[in-house]
C-alpha cells in the first residue's frame, strides 16, 4: 500500500476528502500511466464505496462502474459511468434517494457523470435496444453493495453477447465505420481525436467486444502497447489542458509531449500515429475474420440442404450435427492458385502448402504482388510466416524481385491494403532500410493529407493510373515510391532524397542509367510544379533552366507524370486544372527546348487583338476598360472544367495600378493566380484625337473565392474610385481581416522576400512567401509603387495557408535591378508585409 493510498483510507470520505486525495495523486510525477490511471480507479471506488455504505442501501443492490471506469481505466478527466443495479424488491422511493446520495457528491465536484438505474432485467432490455450500452456493460465491474448481483448481470449480458453476435456484430461492424468517416483515421490527422477516429481508444474498446463474442480475435501483438500509449497520450491532455478533451489540438502537442517526457511535438505525433496505425490494422484483420466466420456460418445450412442433410441430430455426409448448432457440414476449401506459391483461400491470399520461404527470398514480393494484382487481402498468418521464415534478398536483387515491386506498385488502389501488411510485420524496412525514417512521420503543412510513408504509397497509387503517358513505367512507380524518401533526413528533402533513392535503386537492382534517371526524378520532383506556378514561362531563362535540369524527353516525361500523381496524393488544395494547364504548357515549351526548337523572343511578341482593341479604347475614353472570360480546359472532350477566367485590363499608363487593381479583386473576393503588366505604345492619330500614347494592359488569371464572379461593370467602377482616391481599400481590406477569425494559440511565422537566382534577363525575379490573407497582392503592390520599381509579371501560388508570390520587376527605364538595390527591395517589402 502506498503513503498516499493509507492517508486516504483514514480521511473523511467525503467529498473534500476524496478531491484532496484526486489532487495528489494527478500530480505525482512518478506515479503516471497504467499505475496512475489503475490508482484513480481504487480512489474512486473507495470514495463511491463509502457514499453507497453511508446511504444505508437497500437489500438487493449495488453499485457497477461500466464502460472505461469498469476497466479501471480513469483518465484525469474522464467520466465517471455509473449504474446503480437494483433486483427490484426495495421500495422504487428507496432506490431514488440511494442514487441522489451517490450522484449529488459527483456533480458537487463537477465530475462529469454518466448515471443510470436499472434492474437486471431493465440493463438486458436496453442493452437489447442499444449497442452502445451493451458495450459498456461487457465491462461492468462491482463497486459496491451485492456482488452476487453483479456477477449475475456479467454471466447474463456476455452470455446475451456471444447468442446475438451474428446479428449485432454486422451493426457493430457499421457503426465503427460511421465513425471513420466522421473522425477520420487518426493514423494520418494533425489534430486528431484520440478516443473517436478510426484506429483510437474506441476501436480498442470495439476490439475487446469482438473477442468477447468467441467469433473472433484481434491479432494481440502490440495492441495493448498501443492502447496504453494512447491512454498515456489523453491523460498528458486532460492534465495540459483542464479540460475532458480526446482531440490533440496543434496548440496543446508541444505541451502534452513535454508531460510526456518525450522530444517534440513530432515525436509525440508519430508515437501516436504507430500506435493508432496497429489498432487499425488489428481491426482490418479483425473483422475480416468476423466477416468469413459469419459467411461460413450462413454457408452451412444450404450446403446440408444440398447434400441431402437432416434436421437437427441427423448426419449430412459424414458429419454430425446436435443440438441445433449450425455446425456438422464444413464446406470444402478451396485453394486457387494465383502464382509460384501463392494461393487463394477464403476470400485470402495465402502460402502454398509447398511453399518454402526459407528457401525462396522473392516470396514475400511475389505474395504481396499477387494479393494486390487479385484486390485480395493477405492473411495474417502468411504475412507472419513470412516475416519469420523468409530468407533476406541479396543486394542487389534479382530481376525477379525488381519486377514482382513494380507489379506491386502497378496495381493501383489494391497495393495499399497489402503494403500496410507488409509495414505491420516489418518486411518493408527489411526490404528498404531507409523506409523507417519515413514511417509514421508527420506533415505539418496542412496540404499534405497523409503521414510521409503513406503518402509515398500513395503517389505509386497515383501513378499507377498514369504508366501510360511514359515509356518506362516501371522507373515512375519507383520514383513515385521514393520521391520524399529524402524527409527522413535533415536539410531540403529532394537533395538527402537525390543520394537515398540511388542507394535504394541500385539496391533494387536497377542498372546505372535507370539509377541515374530516379535519381535525377526524386532531385527534381517538385521542379516543374514550382517553376510552372512561380516564374514566368515567357522568360527564355525560366525554359532553359528547367531543360538543363531534365537533360532529356524521356526524363521530362516521366517527371511530368510523377509531378501530377504527387500533387494528387498530397490533397485537393495540390494540384487543380489550372495548375495542370501551367505545367503542360512548360513540358510543351521544355520539349521544344529539348528537340532543338529556338525559343522565341517574348519582347518581339505583339500584344493580341484583344489587347490591342482594349488598349485603343482606354486611349480614347481616358478611363479603364475591362472584359471577363471563363477559359475552360477539358480533361475529357465532353466535360469541360473551367480552370479560371481571364482578367483583360487596358487604362493609360499611371502609378498606383498594381495595387489598386489587387485590391479590387480582393474586395470582389477573387483569387489571383497570375498578373501580367505590359505597356503597349499605339500609333500616331489613334484615340480621341491625340497623338502616340502609353496604354498599360493587365493579363490578370482570376477564380472566385466561392459563388459567381462580380459583374464586369461593378469591378470597372471599384476600379475608377480607387484610381480617384474616393474608395480607400486599406480601409475596407482592414475590416475584412478584422472579421476573420483567428485560431487561439496559432502564429504564423513571419514573412520572408528574396532575391531568386532565376538567371533571367527580362527582370529581376523577387520572391514572397507570406502567410496568405485578404489583400495580400494589394499590400505587395503598395510597397512596390512606394519603392519606385515597374511590375513585369506576378505569379501567386497558395497553399493552404501559405502563399508563394514571384514578382518579376524592373526599373522604370526597363532595366534589371542591380544586386545590391534588388537586395534592399527585398528588405523593404519584407519589413512593408510585417
Amino acid at each position: 500500500m502506498t503513503s498516499l493510498e493509507a492517508r486516504t483510507q483514514n480521511e473523511d470520505s467525503g467529498p473534500g476528502g476524496y478531491a484532496a486525495a484526486r489532487l495528489l495523486l494527478l500530480h505525482e510525477k512518478e506515479r503516471s500511466g497504467p499505475p496512475r490511471r489503475t490508482a484513480l480507479a481504487r480512489l474512486t471506488d473507495d470514495w463511491l464505496a463509502g457514499l453507497f455504505a453511508a446511504a444505508a442501501p437497500p437489500r438487493g443492490t449495488a453499485l457497477v462502474a461500466v464502460g472505461g471506469y469498469g476497466r479501471a481505466e480513469l483518465s484525469p478527466r474522464s467520466d465517471l459511468d455509473l449504474l446503480l443495479l437494483h433486483d427490484g424488491s426495495a421500495d422504487r422511493a428507496a432506490v431514488a434517494a440511494l442514487a441522489d446520495r451517490i450522484w449529488y457528491p459527483v456533480w458537487d465536484l463537477g465530475l462529469a457523470l454518466d448515471h443510470s438505474v436499472r434492474t437486471p432485467a431493465e440493463a438486458r432490455t436496453t442493452a437489447g435496444e442499444d449497442l452502445k450500452v451493451q458495450l459498456g456493460l461487457l465491462d461492468a465491474r462491482h463497486v459496491a453493495g451485492d456482488a452476487a448481483l453483479v456477477a449475475a448481470l456479467r454471466t447474463t449480458v456476455l452470455a446475451d453477447w456471444r447468442n446475438q453476435a451474428p446479428r449485432r456484430l454486422p451493426e457493430l461492424d457499421e457503426l465503427c465505420r460511421d465513425r471513420a468517416d466522421r473522425m477520420g483515421e487518426l493514423q494520418f490527422l494533425l489534430e486528431p481525436d484520440l478516443k473517436e477516429a478510426r484506429g483510437g481508444l474506441r476501436d480498442a474498446q470495439v476490439l475487446r467486444a469482438v473477442a468477447a463474442s468467441w467469433l473472433a480475435d484481434a491479432p494481440r501483438e502490440g495492441l495493448d502497447g498501443a492502447r496504453r500509449r494512447l491512454l498515456d497520450a489523453r491523460d498528458a491532455l486532460h492534465l495540459t489542458t483542464g479540460r475532458a478533451t480526446d482531440r490533440l489540438a496543434l496548440q496543446e502537442q508541444d505541451a502534452v509531449a513535454e508531460e510526456l517526457g518525450l522530444l517534440d511535438a513530432d515525436t509525440l505525433l508519430r508515437e501516436v500515429y504507430e500506435a493508432a496505425r496497429t489498432i487499425s490494422y488489428a481491426t482490418d484483420v479483425t473483422w475480416r475474420e468476423v466477416n468469413r466466420v459469419l459467411k461460413a456460418r450462413s454457408a452451412r445450412p444450404r450446403l446440408r440442404a444440398l447434400l441431402g442433410g437432416r434436421a437437427a441430430g441427423g448426419r449430412a455426409g459424414g458429419g454430425r450435427v446436435g443440438g441445433g448448432r449450425a455446425g456438422g457440414v464444413k464446406p470444402p476449401v478451396e485453394r486457387t492458385p494465383l502464382t509460384e506459391g501463392v494461393v487463394e483461400m477464403d476470400g485470402e491470399v495465402v502460402l502454398a502448402l509447398t511453399a518454402k520461404p526459407e528457401r525462396d527470398p522473392v516470396l514475400p514480393l511475389r505474395a504481396a504482388a499477387a494479393a494486390a494484382q487479385s484486390g485480395l487481402p493477405i492473411s495474417l498468418h502468411a504475412v507472419r510466416r513470412l516475416a519469420a521464415a523468409a530468407k533476406p534478398l541479396p543486394v542487389p536483387w534479382p530481376a525477379e524481385a525488381r519486377e514482382e515491386l513494380v507489379t506491386l506498385l502497378g496495381a493501383g488502389e489494391s497495393t495499399v491494403p497489402v503494403w500496410e501488411a507488409l509495414e505491420a510485420e516489418g518486411i518493408i524496412t527489411r526490404l528498404l532500410p531507409d523506409w523507417e525514417r519515413v514511417r509514421c512521420r508527420p506533415q505539418r503543412n496542412p496540404v499534405h493529407t497523409w503521414t510521409v510513408d503513406r503518402h509515398l504509397v500513395e503517389t505509386a497509387v497515383r501513378a499507377a493510373s498514369l504508366t501510360r503517358r511514359v515509356g518506362r513505367p516501371d522507373l515512375l512507380l519507383v520514383a513515385a515510391l521514393l520521391h520524399d524518401i529524402g524527409k527522413g533526413w535533415p536539410g531540403d528533402h529532394s537533395v538527402a532524397g537525390e543520394t537515398i533513392a540511388r542507394d535504394l535503386a541500385a539496391r533494387i537492382g536497377f542498372d546505372r542509367t535507370d539509377t541515374g534517371i530516379i535519381a535525377t526524378a526524386v532531385r527534381h520532383h517538385l521542379l516543374l510544379v514550382e517553376t510552372a506556378t512561380r516564374r514566368d514561362l515567357d522568360d527564355p531563362a525560366t525554359v532553359q533552366s528547367v531543360a538543363d535540369a531534365v537533360g532529356t524527353l524521356g526524363t521530362l516525361e516521366l517527371l511530368h507524370a510523377l509531378t501530377e500523381a504527387d500533387a494528387l496524393a498530397t490533397g485537393p488544395a495540390a494540384w487543380s486544372s489550372w495548375r495542370a494547364s501551367l505545367v503542360a504548357d512548360l513540358v510543351k515549351r521544355v520539349a521544344g527546348v529539348l528537340a532543338g526548337e529556338p525559343l522565341p523572343d517574348p519582347e518581339a511578341a505583339a500584344p493580341s487583338a484583344e489587347q490591342e482593341r482594349l488598349a485603343i479604347e482606354a486611349l480614347r475614353t481616358g478611363e479603364p476598360v475591362l472584359t471577363l472570360r471563363t477559359e475552360p480546359v477539358a480533361a475529357e472532350p465532353e466535360e469541360p472544367e473551367p480552370v479560371g477566367v481571364e482578367l483583360l485590363i487596358a487604362l493609360p499608363d499611371r502609378p498606383g495600378v498594381l495595387p489598386a487593381v489587387a485590391g479590387i479583386l480582393a474586395l470582389h473576393r477573387l483569387t489571383v493566380r497570375a498578373a501580367e503588366l505590359r505597356a503597349v505604345d499605339l500609333p500616331t492619330g489613334i484615340g480621341a484625337g491625340s497623338g502616340a500614347g502609353g496604354v498599360l494592359v493587365l493579363d490578370w488569371r482570376v477564380a472566385a473565392e466561392y459563388g459567381s464572379l462580380p459583374e464586369a461593370a461593378r469591378l470597372r467602377a471599384d476600379l475608377v474610385r480607387a484610381l480617384e482616391g474616393s474608395l480607400d481599400i486599406p480601409a475596407r481590406l482592414a475590416e475584412r481581416e478584422a472579421a476573420y477569425p483567428r485560431r487561439r494559440g496559432l502564429t504564423a511565422p513571419p514573412p520572408r522576400v528574396t532575391v531568386a537566382a532565376a538567371d533571367s534577363r527580362l527582370a529581376t525575379v523577387i520572391e514572397v512567401r507570406a502567410q496568405d490573407a485578404p489583400g495580400l497582392l494589394h499590400r505587395i503592390g503598395r510597397a512596390l509603387e512606394g519603392a519606385a520599381v515597374r511590375v513585369r509579371s506576378a505569379h501567386v501560388s497558395t497553399l493552404g495557408a501559405n502563399a508563394v508570390d514571384t514578382l518579376y520587376v524592373t526599373r522604370p527605364d526597363g532595366s534589371l535591378l542591380p544586386d545590391e538595390e534588388a537586395i534592399d527591395l527585398a528588405r523593404t517589402l519584407e519589413e512593408a508585409l510585417r
